[in-house]
């Protein structure tokens, strides 16, 4: 599998790529100030590294929250439970 090299600062939409998460989840965290970033005008920029390290420094328990709450309002998710059970 080849590696896709990111830039040193992402987008929104890079980082939910980068992270597999939805967008709206990422600037719902990033408002809160719970993900590192920067609002420029209407568009946030982010540091590859300061996302890697907020990664690192997560709790193994609030990440698993996160990722929870990522797909809470995913309408997918009882046919993916449906098919995977």
């Amino acid at each position: 599998m080849e590696r896709v090299r990111l830039p040193e600062v992402l987008t929104l939409e890079e980082v939910s790529q980068y992270l597999r998460l939805p967008m709206e989840t990422l600037q719902r965290q990033a408002l809160q100030g719970k993900l590192p970033g920067r609002k420029i005008e209407n568009e946030w920029r982010f540091l590859k590294l300061a996302i890697d390290d907020w990664l690192r420094s997560q709790s193994s328990r609030s990440t698993l929250l996160q990722q929870a709450e990522a797909f809470a309002d995913d309408t997918s998710l009882a046919e993916l439970r449906k098919t995977i059970y």
